[in-house]
This record gives C-alpha cells, sequence and structure tokens, in this order.
C-alpha cells in the first residue's frame, strides 16, 4: 500500500542549540553547499576546526557516537583525499549531503603503505549563518585482522573505499538536471524514495516497487543489479534488475529498516538522499546505511549506497529512542 505524504515526522527542532539561530544571512546555493563540503574535508585533513567555519557548539557524531569536533574520529587520522565526490545540496534546508572518499593513515597499526587507507565517507553538514553548525558522518573503513595486521582475507567484495573510488564519479544520470515542468515536489521525493525501504522491509515479492526499466543499484562501489541472482521460487539463478530482484530474490533479507532520516533533497536533479538502519533480528547485527536515489516521473532509476556493519539496535546519534527505532519517515531540516 502507498504511503500517505502526511505520514511524515519533522526532525531539527528538537536539535536546535544556541548555534542555530535564525539564520541572517542570505541562503547558500548550490555551489555554496559543496563548497561547504570541501572547506570540511580540507579542515579536518588540516585537523583545524576553525571558527570561522564552525559555529560555536557546533554537534559532530562519527558512526552513530558524538565525539569532540576537532581531534577524533576520522579527525585524528585523516591523512589525503580519495577521487570519488558525490553532492547533494538542499538549499531549502540549507543542508549539504555527501558520498566520497578520502584517505586514513593508520600507520600506527602496520595496516598501510604510508598513505592512508581508502574509507568510504558519508556525510550531512547543516549550514547556518554561514557557519557549521551540524555535521553527521559515516565513515566506512576496511575490515581489519587487529591480530594478524592486514585486511580481511575471506571478503567476498573489495574494501568499500577502494570500490568507491574506483567507480571516479557519480554515474551521468545523478547529474542530469529533471525539466522543471517535471520536477516533483520534495514531499513526493521523499515519499517515492521510502517505497524503496517500505518495498524491501519484510519483502513477500508484491508489494509496490517504483523502478524503471534501466534501474540499477550500486552498493559499497559494487553493482548489485543485472547481475545473477537465484528465484527463490524456482531455485534458478538469473539476471535480474531492480524491480525483478524484490520480487523474486530479495524476499525477507532484512528484519526492519528504521529511523529512515532523509536529510537532504536536490529537486533539480531529483536526488534524495537517506541515512537508514537495516536490522537483521536473527542475525543480532545492523547494517549502517546512506543511500541516495535518482527519481523521475515517481519512479527510481539510479540507487547508490554505502554502509557497514554495526551493532544491533545502534542509534544514529541524532535520533531519540522512540525515533530511532520507528519505520516512519523522517525529515531533517
Amino acid at each position: 500500500m502507498r504511503r500517505s505524504l502526511l505520514a511524515v515526522v519533522v526532525l531539527g527542532a528538537a536539535f536546535e542549540s544556541a548555534a542555530q539561530r535564525p539564520d541572517s544571512n542570505p541562503p547558500c546555493d548550490r555551489a555554496c553547499l559543496e563548497g561547504f563540503v570541501d572547506r570540511y574535508l580540507e579542515a579536518m585533513l588540516e585537523n583545524d576546526p576553525s571558527p570561522e567555519l564552525f559555529a560555536i557548539g557546533a554537534r559532530f557524531t562519527e558512526n552513530g557516537i558524538q565525539l569532540p569536533l576537532g581531534n577524533e574520529g576520522l579527525w585524528y587520522g585523516m591523512s589525503g583525499y580519495g577521487r570519488y565526490k558525490f553532492y547533494v545540496p538542499d538549499v531549502e534546508t540549507q543542508q549539504v549531503a555527501f558520498i566520497g572518499t578520502v584517505r586514513e593513515n593508520l600507520a600506527n597499526a602496520g595496516m598501510n603503505d604510508g598513505q592512508g587507507n581508502l574509507v568510504a565517507i558519508a556525510l550531512r553538514l547543516k549550514i547556518v549563518n554561514d557557519k557549521i553548525t551540524e555535521v553527521e558522518q559515516l565513515v566506512i573503513r576496511p575490515e581489519v585482522d587487529l591480530f594478524g595486521g592486514g585486511t580481511a582475507s575471506n571478503r567476498p567484495f573489495p574494501p568499500t573505499g577502494e570500490a568507491v573510488d574506483a567507480m571516479g564519479a557519480p554515474h551521468p544520470i545523478f547529474l542530469e538536471e529533471i525539466p522543471e515542468s517535471e520536477r516533483m515536489s520534495r514531499d513526493e521525493l521523499i515519499v517515492t524514495a521510502n517505497y524503496y525501504f517500505d518495498g524491501l522491509q519484510r519483502n513477500d515479492g508484491k508489494g509496490y516497487y517504483p523502478f524503471t526499466d534501466d534501474c540499477e543499484r550500486y552498493e559499497n562501489g559494487i553493482k548489485t543489479t543485472n547481475v545473477p541472482r537465484t528465484d527463490q521460487e524456482t531455485g534458478e539463478t538469473r539476471v535480474m534488475g531492480c524491480k525483478e530482484q524484490f520480487e523474486k530474490a530479495l524476499r525477507g533479507v532484512v528484519s526492519r529498516i528504521r529511523d529512515r532520516r532523509f536529510v537532504a533533497v536536490d529537486r533539480e536533479r531529483g536526488n534524495v538522499f537517506a541515512f537508514g538502519f537495516f536490522d537483521h533480528d536473527r542475525l543480532n547485527w545492523t547494517w549502517q546505511l546512506a543511500e541516495i536515489f535518482k527519481i523521475e516521473k515517481g519512479q527510481i532509476r539510479r540507487i547508490e549506497a554505502v554502509f557497514h556493519r554495526a551493532p544491533y539496535g545502534i542509534n544514529s546519534g541524532w535520533s531519540t529512542f522512540e525515533q530511532g527505532m520507528s519505520e516512519a519517515i523522517q525529515v531533517v531540516r
């Protein structure tokens, strides 16, 4: 059943601080918001949480944990830039989301060549009065064998940072502008993106799956559509697109999709950025993820996600317990 546009929880007021007074300056445009991502990455590389860039009391989380801004998490170890950069600016809410790659030097653990491991980063920045007031980032590092001194050898895919970096740039379809007369409203885009979560959650193959015929999905830099999948009814293995996978191959793969936080909407390009959690109760672990949906004429055409395994039931660090356990749409402003 399609979800009503009214089934939306708007977040933001609960996270206001003295740093988030009404913005008295002209709003940032697309280029300005993207520039804040570049400035943030530079500040992290230089380990410089300058008051010229960050508001007093700016809040910072990494992988769902609130940390001091400027000296812990990726701020401690970032050693360089990667190639991949995918910006989702949201002029209306003065937020910008991003998926990209950077390098992190774990030389103390003897785990790289001195240049640093490639790691994937998913990021949300909130801008008020020309300063960053909120930083939410997901850092996806290579799986590491701390005792053996190397990376896990039984991994079926390349490390996420390496695979995402190898893509080089977002697919051109993500960058195409939607004709103004065909642009969907903000709420329509969010609700359409959420059909993906609704469709996958406890999937029985009979849900509403609004995918284009040429839909493609990339997860952690790896193409996961139009590759061999097993039909769960017939046992036959064949190549399937987005919709057929949902109908025949991805049934019951997740027990709950929660804390669905839609943090940036780029109406000009039809891109929607969300953070969320995929719980697996039988395995007692959770995928913590960021996902971008390209939507055209009410259908999902491209999907790109990065994620890592996290403790079961983990919170985003920005939601209440009730919000974190909810399967409802949550809009972050």
